[in-house]
């Protein structure tokens, strides 16, 4: 009898471990080391934010997950490409940038064929939170030989996330000191990942970086700089999901960037390159890919790993309204599953909105899932994956729980929960 497979044992696993492993107590150690007096901020006020048990992978699909993003790499940095996705860029990110942008995310589902890119985010959120949650693990399940991924070489996430600020600056201003950062979002405070900013705001000052959370109305240019009242900013750790800048209380933000006035990360550059979704149209077509002499393996896994993508327009209605059931509706420039239909539960009303919209339609690649006891009572959790990769390079793999049609943190027993890989040699 043959034995079963990594990708067999974590299904089993994720079915049948319904393990605790979440230390709280170690959870709170953690936080309070970063910012005393700060966990109940980060953990009562978000009861939905970490889950309380973790998600199995297979070593297979972690490695395949890798194969996918270093190939979509390869394509991002051809000329083709580069030329292809120019055609919708808006004006700010048309020309070229010295750094590739902090944060890069991918999403992937676990389909039984291997894991599913669903989609690219340049303003990936959770990175710092789910490094300090994967410490705050306990013993589960012994007989479960796993590792945590994305702790490359024994390193830590915490030193990785610094050394990809310190290369954004040094790709834009050489050896020169950097000796400030701006975490900029809207309304910062109330942001559900605000804890977050926080976090990284003691990691910068740890390193010895002034570092200032704001609002982007409240930077200023003057002075031959960008400015947060008397403190001078070197960089800008971007937050924001107005990807190009453009909204009026943005003005500053973008004319630093415009003119280099502030290192800006992550930028309208690295969105247009990787995270609009009709990107994915390009990556998902083999011939496309062909004409523009893409080789033989990389298109390979593509086509295993990106489900096929296509745009949506007024003139295909019947026939995208026939195959709705296997489709899944999001907005070119969207984020955070914001005004994303599965086509099973669409309306006429709502595609007529779609089709009048600026649209992609991607075939439905359902999320795996993991069963935990809830309330006493066993519960299928939906499962995400998400990669956070600076230049091509996987830093750490974090999962997503949750319950209805799109990712949120509502769901009772979900939250972001740490990825294990599981061998083969595991006995499930």
């Amino acid at each position: 009898m043959s034995l079963p497979t990594c990708t067999q044992i974590a299904a089993r696993l994720n079915a049948g471990c319904q393990c605790v492993s979440l230390d709280r107590g170690r959870l709170r150690a953690e936080i309070e080391h970063e910012t005393p007096g700060f966990y109940a901020a980060v953990v009562d006020e978000r009861p939905h934010l970490f889950s309380d048990s973790l998600v199995y992978v297979g070593a297979r699909d972690v490695q395949r997950m890798a194969d996918v993003i270093a190939a979509i790499e390869r394509v991002v940095a051809t000329p083709a490409y580069r030329a292809h996705v120019a055609a919708w860029a808006p004006k700010i990110a048309q020309a070229e940038y010295p750094s590739p942008g902090v944060f890069i995310g991918y999403d992937f589902h676990l389909d039984p064929g291997g894991p599913q890119l669903i989609e690219i985010n340049t303003n990936a959120g959770g990175g710092l939170i789910n490094a300090i949650l994967a410490r705050a693990q306990q013993a589960c399940c012994d007989e479960a030989e796993a590792v945590l991924p994305g702790i490359l070489g024994g390193d830590r996430p915490e030193h990785l996330f610094m050394e990809m600020f310190r290369a954004e600056w040094s790709a834009c201003r050489g050896a020169a000191p950097l000796t400030s950062i701006a975490i900029v979002d809207d309304d910062p405070q109330a942001q559900y990942l605000h804890p977050e900013f926080v976090l990284f705001q003691r990691l910068f000052e740890r390193h010895g970086i002034k570092a200032v959370i704001c609002d982007p109305v409240d930077l200023m240019l003057c002075h031959n700089g960008l400015w947060v009242g008397e403190t001078r900013i070197d960089l800008v750790y971007n937050r924001l999901t107005d990807f190009a800048l453009a909204a009026p209380a943005h003005a500053a933000l973008r004319r630093a960037y415009v003119d280099a006035s502030a290192v800006v990360t992550p930028h309208p550059r690295a969105h247009a390159l990787y995270a609009d979704k009709r990107n994915l149209v390009a990556l998902s077509d083999d011939a496309l890919l062909a004409s523009w002499g893409v080789d033989a393996e990389t298109r390979a896994l593509l086509a295993a790993g990106v489900p096929r993508t296509e745009l949506v327009a007024p003139a295909h209605a019947d026939d995208l309204w026939a195959r709705r059931k296997g489709l899944f509706f999001k907005p070119a420039a969207g984020y955070g599953s914001k005004a994303t239909y599965r086509g099973d539960k669409i309306t006429k009303r709502v595609f007529a909105e779609v089709l009048a919209g600026d649209y992609i339609a991607q075939a439905l690649v359902p999320p795996s899932s993991r069963r935990l006891a809830v309330a006493g009572e066993l519960t299928e959790l939906k499962v995400d994956l998400r990669n956070y990769v600076y230049a091509g390079r996987v830093q750490l793999i974090a999962a997503r729980l949750w319950q209805g049609q799109t990712t949120n943190f509502r769901t009772p027993g979900g939250g972001f929960a740490p990825v294990l890989a599981v061998s083969s040699q595991v006995t499930a």
